[in-house]
């Protein structure tokens, strides 16, 4: 693993950002790889450098701006440095969601927030997908959150999804819709 500053990195990469409403085109992005870096998100969402966790939220954000995953690995990427992290999970944690409804499924919109201030609404392009662990059978939902990046869904707002359930079409099982689509949330 390669020994850098966060300042030095946060300096660097703060510069390939040109507006903070606006991602950065990281998908275009694909410079050499530059190395490993010490930077851990674990499972709860917590950003760590060399086992410490990051407690500027503000640079939690700015490398969640320019975080890209390819394939099973997850890369910290400017146009022109490519660093590899580690992901114990998912990126992200889905913190809170808002459910507007007209009182009709097809006009639903689930609306959810995660823990770096993404706001996503689910729907085709933004599914919400169960796996289920085959030995406890316990259920670990995730949200598309941009950029095939996920976050999972907190505990507590999988209980709010939940409460939202209704039977599927098709029989099988319990959903949620949201955007005129429906997910299964097993």
């Amino acid at each position: 693993m390669s020994k850098i500053s966060l300042e030095d990195i946060g300096g660097e990469f703060e510069s390939a950002i040109k507006s903070p409403a606006k991602l950065p085109p990281v998908e275009s992005w694909n410079p050499p790889l530059s190395g490993d870096i010490d930077i851990v998100i674990t499972r709860d969402g917590v950003w760590h450098h060399e086992g410490s966790p990051i407690k500027r939220q503000p640079l939690v954000k700015l490398f969640s701006s320019i975080l890209k995953r390819e394939g099973d690995d997850y890369f910290l990427v400017t146009p022109v440095e490519k660093w590899r992290m580690q992901v114990e999970d998912a990126p992200f944690v889905v913190i809170a969601m808002e459910c507007s409804s007209d009182g009709v499924d097809a006009e639903q919109v689930l609306s959810f927030t995660t823990n770096v201030d993404d706001r996503v609404c689910a729907g085709p392009d933004n599914p919400i997908r169960v796996e289920v662990d085959p030995e406890t059978d316990e259920p670990s939902p995730y949200l598309l959150i941009r950029r095939n990046l996920e976050g999972r869904i907190s505990r507590s707002v999988y209980y709010q999804l939940a409460e939202l359930a209704k039977p599927m079409a098709n029989n099988k099982g319990y959903g949620v819709s949201s955007c005129g689509v429906s997910f299964e949330l097993k």
